[in-house]
């Protein structure tokens, strides 16, 4: 009996121990290293805007005085364009008709969200060269009268020039030259013979022929005319050979006649 109660007592004593030993504190567990976390992304920096562009021109860049200009421009990268001289704002790019009344410097200004930038264009007013226009044709008119701007003559029923024509005219020309305002006319002429019709049809291409050489030599087309009188005014009066070579010719006449 004694020995029993021993044996629970020593096992009940070791269970106690048993149990404050698991009693007891517990070894702190190391803290564990921190995990990889991904950083978050930095804002990219916001590039700067680009600075504007502007391009102006005038077409013409010289006119005379109340002459008109066209104004043309472009630009990029621009909220507002503005044109000085009393323009003000326009489109970006585009054309203006402007009448110049003196000498004028446009300026064109291009402003965007990276600056602002300029470009000009001169319009020069000139003042119109004299003219020469009475005077001019009033000293042809006196050297067709003088012999100094002579006729030239065709061959029977031809309207083609001979050399001798075309030396004439080469002649003529020149003074021509000398009164560059004045205008003149090319008259057609024949002899008596063949019928009225035909000889106006005749003369005209006489006078063709003369106004088509003196255009070849630098004679300004738009200061000549011409017209044909066919037979209806000789040159010389008579029914003969001698007559009617005087009389197929392209006669020369200011329009003051």
């Amino acid at each position: 009996m004694k020995r029993g109660m021993t044996w629970i007592f020593t096992a009940t004593f070791l269970i106690s121990v048993l149990v404050l030993a698991g009693c007891g504190p517990k070894e702190r567990m190391a803290p564990e290293p921190p995990t990889d976390r991904p950083m978050r992304d930095e804002p990219e920096p916001t590039p700067a805007p680009d600075r504007p562009s502007i391009d102006l021109n005038a077409d013409p860049s010289s006119v005379e005085r109340g002459g008109q200009v066209t104004l043309k421009w472009t630009s990029s990268e621009a909220d507002s364009v503005i044109i000085s001289n009393g323009i003000g704002n326009v489109q970006m790019n585009g054309s203006l008709v402007v009448t110049v009344r003196e000498s004028t410097t446009y300026t064109a200004t291009a402003k965007g969200p990276g600056g602002e930038a300029t470009s000009s264009a001169r319009v020069t007013v000139v003042d119109p060269e004299p003219v020469m226009t009475s005077s001019d044709e009033t000293l042809l008119e006196e050297a067709i009268r003088a012999g100094r701007v002579k006729p030239v003559f065709f061959a029977y029923d031809k309207a083609q020039l001979t050399a001798q024509a075309e030396e004439t005219l080469q002649a003529n020309a020149r003074i021509f030259r000398e009164y560059p305002e004045a205008n003149f006319v090319i008259e057609g002429h024949c002899d008596e013979r063949g019928s009225e019709e035909y000889n106006l049809a005749l003369g005209e291409r006489r006078a063709q022929a003369a106004r088509d050489y003196l255009v070849s030599l630098g004679v300004a087309a738009g200061r000549m005319s011409t017209i044909s009188y066919g037979e209806e005014r000789p040159f010389a009066q008579g029914h003969d050979e001698s007559a009617w070579r005087q009389n197929r010719r392209a006669h020369f006449s200011t329009s003051r006649r």
